[in-house]
C-alpha cells in the first residue's frame, strides 16, 4: 500500500472483528502499524476486549463502533467513527458475514435478506463510504467470500449466491475504482468450523478432500488479507483462495 498523506498512520476497518478469524485480522494489521476501527453487532465484550490490548500497546490505536450492517445507515456510522478517530481510511476489510442453511423447501424471505445484508450488500455501499477516502490514501479493500462463491455448497444455496454476488463485486469496483483503489478478495476453506450444528463425521469427510489433510488457522486467512491490502500494488480484482487445496476435490 503507498499512501498520498505520509503525515499520518494509516487506518483499517474491519467488520465483523470483535472474534473468531475478523478478531485475527484486525489484530495482523494492528502488528503491522495500522490504527484500526473493530466493527461489531453483537460481541460488543469482545470487541472491548480487544481494542484494549491494541489501545496498551499503542495508545489511541483502536476504536470500537457497534452497529447492525442490515441497518441502512450503517456504513455512514463506521465510516464516520473511522474519521474522527483516525482522520483517514487506508484499508477496509469487510470480514462480517451471517451463515446459516437455507434448503430450498426451508428457505424464507427473512433468511434472504439477513444473509444479502451482511455478505453482499453491507461491503457495497461500506465500500462506496469508503471510496472517496480510500482514493486520497492510494489505498485497498478486501473482501472475505468463500470458496463456496465459487463451488456450491449443499442446503446453502442463499448464501452461496451472496458470496458468489460478492466476487463480481470485488471485480466491478476493482475496475470502477482503478487506478487509485485496489480491490481483491480473499476465499477461506476450512479455516474454523461452524459454531453450531457440525457433526464429526462432516468435518472428517472436509478433511479428506483437503489435499494438505488438515484446516487451516485463521492466521493464514490474516496473512492473506494483510498482504492483498499492504503487500500487493500490482494486484486488483483478484480472488485468492486460502483452502489447502479444498478447490481441487470439491
Amino acid at each position: 500500500m503507498t499512501s498520498k498523506d505520509n503525515g499520518g498512520v494509516p487506518a483499517a476497518i474491519v467488520t465483523g472483528a470483535a472474534r473468531r478469524i475478523g478478531a485475527v485480522i484486525a489484530d495482523r494489521l494492528h502488528q503491522r502499524g495500522l490504527n484500526v476501527v473493530i466493527h461489531c453487532r453483537g460481541s460488543r465484550r469482545e470487541a472491548d476486549t480487544l481494542a484494549a490490548g491494541f489501545n496498551e500497546t499503542r495508545a489511541g490505536s483502536a476504536r470500537v463502533v457497534q452497529v447492525d450492517l442490515a441497518d441502512h445507515a450503517a456504513p455512514g456510522q463506521i465510516v464516520g467513527a473511522a474519521l474522527e478517530a483516525f482522520g483517514r481510511v487506508d484499508v477496509l476489510v469487510n470480514n462480517a458475514s451471517a451463515f446459516c442453511p437455507t434448503p430450498v423447501d426451508e428457505a424464507t424471505q427473512a433468511h434472504w435478506d439477513e444473509l444479502m445484508a451482511s455478505n453482499l450488500r453491507a461491503p457495497f455501499f461500506l465500500s462506496q463510504a469508503c471510496a472517496p477516502h480510500l482514493v486520497q490514501q492510494a489505498g485497498a479493500i478486501v473482501n472475505l467470500v468463500d470458496i463456496h462463491a465459487l463451488v456450491p455448497m449443499q442446503r446453502h444455496a442463499i448464501y452461496c449466491q451472496a458470496k458468489a454476488g460478492l466476487v463480481m463485486q470485488t471485480r466491478s469496483l476493482a475496475r470502477e475504482l482503478a487506478p487509485d483503489v485496489r480491490v481483491n478478495a480473499v476465499a477461506p476453506g476450512a479455516i474454523l468450523w461452524p459454531e453450531h450444528d457440525q457433526s464429526p463425521e462432516a468435518e472428517a469427510d472436509i478433511l479428506d478432500r483437503i489435499p494438505l489433510k488438515r484446516p487451516g488457522r485463521p492466521e493464514d486467512i490474516a496473512g492473506a488479507v494483510a498482504f492483498l491490502a499492504l503487500d500487493a500494488p500490482y494486484i486488483t480484482g483478484q480472488v485468492l483462495a486460502v483452502d489447502g487445496g479444498r478447490l481441487l476435490n470439491v
